[in-house]
């Protein structure tokens, strides 16, 4: 493995063990890793090598087949306000606001969108993907924190159509 490649690995899995997230499945190229805070967790495979850490067990395999459970956190409903179409992560990342340190935030509360709106960007890897709106209307809420560790199809934010 490249030096880079570990450090990336190396990152996601502290960034995992600082989360609140019990599981992670990452799939990238041949690369697969599951990893699970549960010491009762079934690793990829369903007989899979565990290496442990101080804090949360590791486990990796290789298999076709996802885990049975994926990590999902959802917003407290009282912050979707009703009629709100909620934008959600797509994949397991760090969420950023902007699109560098000191740039301004795509999106502020009040403001207006369109359906190719970027509204912010998720980041696992070193592979970023811009999050757009979906829709037209105005941001409600803003659901995550900027740099914060969100889960697949998390609620990132509300926005009221109109």
């Amino acid at each position: 493995m490249a030096k880079d490649n570990f450090t990336d690995l190396e990152q996601l899995l502290a960034e995992f063990e600082a989360s609140d997230l019990t599981e992670l499945h990452v799939r990238h190229g041949e690369l697969e890793i599951f990893l699970s805070k549960d010491e009762n967790a079934v690793g990829l495979g369903g007989g899979a090598v565990q290496v442990a850490t101080a804090k949360a067990p590791v486990k990796t395999g290789k298999t076709a087949s996802p885990p049975a459970s994926a990590p999902t956190a959802a917003a407290p409903a009282a912050d979707i306000p009703e009629g709100a179409v909620v934008v959600r992560a797509p994949y397991l990342g760090t969420f950023y606001r902007a699109p560098k340190p000191g740039a301004p935030h795509y999106v502020e509360i009040g403001q207006p969108v369109s359906d190719e709106t970027e509204m912010c960007l998720v980041e696992v890897m070193k592979l970023f993907t811009a999050v757009r709106a979906g829709c037209s209307g105005t941001v409600a809420a803003i659901l995550a924190e900027d740099g914060a560790m969100v889960a697949a199809d998390q609620p990132l934010f509300a926005v009221m159509p109109g």
